[in-house]
């Protein structure tokens, strides 16, 4: 229950990543080359796959729209963070909320079109002859449409519950966003039924992509090592990498920002480790795969020599 002489709060302070004066500009342009990196790599993607016709496979569809969500997902937060690093930064109430929902939406988004992807090669490379039923456009858009539903109904879970709480006097946010754990923290009231919501969604949109993703890969190592020629082994190994590197990253900073007890000491911990899901998953991922695919690489090719032409 929360107390009768509550004032109504109608904006949060930011604290940011670090409040020591030294390292604010430093990592001010730090961060703004990483955004800049991850907006260029991202749009650059979705450009790239939207123009050549030669990538518009299950594979590239599933990259394209996680390009898309990595564009917007660090968008959301990203310009925020930067302007606390050169002054004081405040949000509004609604606009915290709307940051929360955004961000919860892109970054369960992005869990389910990993798993997605983790599916697309399992079938490509276990059960090739199956792929183009399995892999048809009508099952890729479903698989799209399910992602964005479940981010849909996890981000609404979150956002309703932490509209339902009061923060009495105190707005001060101890992160460099409107994440979940740091403004249950303000909270005057109650927040079991919230941290419940949270062990339960992010329970579900952490650990059901993993094991999937996990249960595919044991799969797909099962075929490569089952098979005889070192050509296909080599192209499978350097497919696969790729979406492994960028899984690892993603899901196991997550896990270790919300699937532990909360405290004041861990949340400057959950600062650091939030910064790689937020911030470099979005930045490495364009990187992880053009730089790994060998399609990629001669699509820009391409388009680079028309120009030139």
């Amino acid at each position: 229950m929360a107390p009768e002489n509550v004032s109504v709060i109608t904006e949060f302070i930011l604290l940011g990543l670090t409040d020591q004066p030294d390292l604010q500009l430093p990592l001010f342009l730090l961060f703004l080359v990483m955004y800049v990196v991850t907006v260029l790599g991202n749009l650059g993607l979705i450009i790239l796959i939207g123009l050549n016709s030669h990538l518009h496979t299950p594979m590239y569809f599933f990259l394209f729209n996680l390009s898309f969500i990595d564009f917007c997902y660090s968008s959301v937060f990203t310009p925020k963070m930067l302007t606390n690093f050169m002054s004081k930064n405040t949000i509004s109430y609604m606009g915290c909320m709307i940051q929360l929902y955004f961000f919860c939406f892109f970054a369960i988004s992005e869990c389910y079109v990993l798993t997605s992807m983790a599916y697309d090669r399992y079938v490509a490379i276990c059960k090739p002859l199956l792929y183009n039923v399995a892999m048809s456009p009508k099952v890729c858009s479903a698989l799209m449409l399910g992602s964005y539903l479940m981010a849909f109904s996890g981000a609404m879970a979150h956002t309703g519950c932490m509209l339902r709480l009061s923060f009495c006097n105190a707005n001060t946010i101890n992160h460099y966003l409107c994440d979940i754990l740091p403004l249950l923290q303000l909270s005057c009231m109650s927040t079991y039924m919230n941290e419940l919501v949270v062990f339960i969604v992010v329970g579900i949109n952490i650990i059901v992509p993993s094991l999937t993703i996990f249960v595919s890969y044991g799969f797909i190592l099962s075929s490569i090592l089952h098979s005889s020629s070192m050509g296909g082994k080599s192209k499978a190994f350097s497919t696969c990498s790729s979406h492994i590197i960028a899984v690892a990253l993603f899901f196991g900073s997550s896990a270790f920002m919300y699937l532990k007890p909360s405290s004041a000491t861990s949340m400057d911990e959950g600062k650091i480790s939030s910064v790689f899901y937020t911030n470099t998953v979005p930045m490495m991922n364009p990187l992880i795969y053009s730089l790994r695919n060998k399609d990629v690489k001669l699509a820009m090719r391409k388009i680079l020599n028309r120009r030139k032409f």
